[in-house]
């Protein structure tokens, strides 16, 4: 409908600016409010996703706006993310107020794949009637792992899973031992446990840290030591043996 306010998840890739698609780029530039997040990492700094819409707005600076993004609550709903959570609502709430049309929210990765964009849109939908919410997809992670490590995903009927290892290491073990080809997210701090779990059903891995950016670095599971631990931004893949040319048909 003609003139109706937006709300829009924004995937803006994994990191390389020139991974975002010509729609997120065309999006970000029309958007009258960006918001950001802003973790305790990143401090009074940009963080990643501000850094990326930087390269490809170039006037976005004076429509960005940062939010509270909570990274030291791991696991459940804390004060501090329950903060942060209304903290964007509000944000996207005045931004409408204020006569914003289209409110973006620029989430690394993609915006259906472990996004908080999904609370923000459940926050803002509850306070604000005629806001229409729409998700632009971005290059994840996991695809962008598979394309610098040149270890496919999936082929013929290998099946492909994707699971945070905050999940533990009990029903991870269950996903190894199911899928053909496993993506493992957020193990950075649990590596050690992680990577036993590969070793002890002798599969082999790429593990990724800042994939796509210039300080990207890849590591087999054989160069991985034992009680070794990784930033949040890593990632580990794990696919099977592809010995044959359509071997998986």
């Amino acid at each position: 409908m003609a003139g109706r306010r937006r709300l829009v998840g924004v995937g803006v890739g994994p990191g390389d600016p020139e991974l975002l698609t010509v729609k997120a780029v065309r999006l970000l530039n029309s958007a009258d409010v960006i918001l950001v997040p802003a973790t305790e990492r990143s401090g009074d700094g940009p963080g990643r996703a501000e850094r990326i819409v930087a390269e490809v707005c170039t006037d976005g600076a004076a429509r960005v706006q940062r939010i509270p993004f909570c990274m030291s609550e791991r696991r459940g709903v804390g004060p501090k993310r329950t903060e942060s959570w209304r903290a964007s609502v509000q944000a996207s709430v005045e931004a409408f107020g204020a006569g914003a049309q289209t409110v973006a929210f620029a989430t690394i990765g993609d915006p259906a794949v472990y996004s908080t964009f999904s609370y923000l849109r459940a926050g803002v939908t509850a306070e604000v009637a005629d806001v229409s919410c729409e998700l632009v997809p971005g290059i994840t992670a996991m695809q962008a792992l598979a394309a610098e490590s040149g270890w496919p995903l999936a082929e013929g009927k290998e099946i492909l899973a994707l699971v945070p290892a905050t999940v533990g290491l009990e029903k991870l073990a269950d996903v190894l031992d199911v899928a053909d080809s496993v993506t493992i997210y957020k193990g950075g701090r649990t590596l050690p446990g992680v990577l036993a779990a590969l070793r002890e059903r002798g599969r082999d891995a790429v593990i990724g840290t800042d994939v796509s950016l210039p300080e990207q670095q890849l590591a087999s599971l054989d160069e991985m030591e034992a009680e070794q631990k990784l930033p949040y931004f890593s990632a580990v893949l794990s696919a099977p043996s592809r010995e044959e040319i359509g071997g998986q048909l």
